[in-house]
């Protein structure tokens, strides 16, 4: 049983920068799973490590023991090293997940993926994939190895029992403002994805416009804490650091995300997202020794989206995730009508370009906003989203426009996007002189590989 009084000294104790010992951390993430200490205590406490910090061995054992709060996934001695999952700080049109996970399944990987909401500006894999009539996110950790077993790949919610010490620490980092702690924000990632007892662990670390981080060197920062955490449970971890400045992709919004997810699976999906889903694939291919290098692995990666092998394993797992075997199949044939399975707004507007140039810059985290506020994301967990509500670039950077062609399509239903909004989209588009459009069109989203 653990002693009461001794919460108050490990709050006094982190709160006067000092380093908590294993035992220490230990009593506090028991004493939140175990509902044995007051939440103005936990809220102290997370403050206390917010204006603090801690160090690396901290910061692991953190992690540890939030993973151990739960039940520990355990997989069959022969997927020993094969199984493993990529994790993402969050983006716009962010869909690398839904064609990542069945591309690794296509090439013989385990891949039990334990996505999240959308929360604020950023999109939620979940979200996502519950606009698919009958895709169940509430999978058993029986059933998760059931469909493993068979597809290669799941993409699932959080069950009840892992990492419960996270669900308390979640919610009252939001309500303490402590979110941006670099132990709790690592804590947080690496123990569920500690749980999952993985082999390898690719993290996709965003920074720019419509990340959280908005420069290179902090999100280099996080990437660090989590891969030294990853590498400290033994998952042999990497991080590649990419740019989210405008989109992934030209689709945004829950439904038209799943749409051009099914465009990339049936090979005619855009460069940015197909370099992003090959260079995560690619290391983990990498990583768990089915090649030799890199490039190996992107090609792999990429030959199983394009020969379709990835689309049939996408379909398994739609068809094992609840939805029906003929709506499965019509999404996933060559030239499906989308919305006779997804629904599809009310109501669509064209907005036109006010010059003629080339389309240099555009700010994907106004976009993001908008989209928010006209319904497609959420303000609070637990509020419902409208899965149709999104927005199609109908230009590419780099390409040539001319004045008053069209250059994005918003799709929204209640409510309707204000003159406000609409000057605010306009503006997110930079249209520039020809002798501007550099090559900056063609510049890659992977700024740096993180392969330790």
């Amino acid at each position: 049983m653990i002693n009461m009084e001794s919460i108050p000294d490990l709050i006094k104790k982190k709160r006067d920068g000092k380093e908590l010992c294993d035992q220490e951390i230990k009593t506090f993430i028991q004493a939140v799973t175990n509902e044995t200490i007051q939440e103005c205590q936990i809220g102290a406490m997370l403050m206390a490590i917010w204006q603090k910090g801690m160090v690396n061995t901290e910061t692991t054992t953190l992690t540890r023991e939030m993973m151990s709060s739960g039940e520990v996934m355990s997989w069959p001695k022969e997927w020993e090293g094969r199984v493993v999952d990529k994790h993402s700080t969050g983006g716009v049109g962010d869909k690398v997940s839904l064609v990542l996970a069945p591309a690794l399944a296509a090439c013989g990987c385990k891949v039990p993926m334990i996505s999240g909401r959308g929360l604020a500006h950023t999109g939620g894999t979940l979200d996502k994939l519950e606009s698919i009539p009958g895709y169940n996110i509430h999978q058993s950790a029986t059933k998760i190895r059931e469909i493993l077993e068979s597809v290669g790949c799941c993409i699932v919610g959080q069950t009840e029992m892992l990492v419960p010490a996270d669900r308390v620490l979640y919610a009252l980092r939001d309500a303490t403002s402590t979110v941006d702690s670099l132990p709790l924000i690592t804590g947080s990632i690496i123990s569920k994805k500690g749980a999952e007892s993985l082999s390898a662990l690719v993290l996709d670390v965003k920074f720019g416009r419509a990340a959280l981080y908005k420069d290179l060197q902090s999100a280099k920062e996080l990437a660090q804490s989590l891969v030294n955490a990853g590498n400290g449970l033994g998952m042999r971890t990497g991080a590649v650091l990419s740019c989210m400045d405008a989109t992934i992709g030209r689709f945004v919004g829950n439904s038209l995300e799943v749409i051009e997810s099914l465009e990339t699976l049936k090979g005619r999906g855009p460069d940015d997202l197909m370099e992003l889903v090959t260079t995560l694939g690619g290391f983990l291919l990498m990583t768990t020794g089915s090649v030799s290098n890199l490039s190996e692995g992107r090609k792999k990666i990429s030959e199983a989206v394009t020969g379709g092998a990835a689309l049939s394993k996408f379909q398994a797992m739609m068809e094992k995730q609840g939805v029906a075997k003929e709506m499965a199949r019509l999404l996933c044939s060559a030239h499906s009508d989308y919305y006779s399975v997804l629904r599809k707004a009310k109501h669509q507007k064209e907005l036109k370009t006010s010059a003629e140039g080339v389309a240099v810059d555009f700010d994907g985290l106004v976009l993001a906003e908008i989209l928010h506020k006209l319904g497609a994301g959420r303000s609070k967990a637990g509020e419902p989203v409208n899965h149709s509500v999104g927005a199609e670039l109908l230009v590419s950077l780099g390409q040539r426009v001319v004045k008053g062609e069209p250059w994005l399509r918003l799709h929204y239903e209640d409510p309707a996007p204000t003159t406000d909004q609409i000057s605010r989209l306009q503006s997110a588009l930079t249209v520039g002189k020809y002798d501007d459009a550099q090559t900056q069109h063609k510049m890659s989203l992977v700024k740096e590989l993180m392969l330790n």
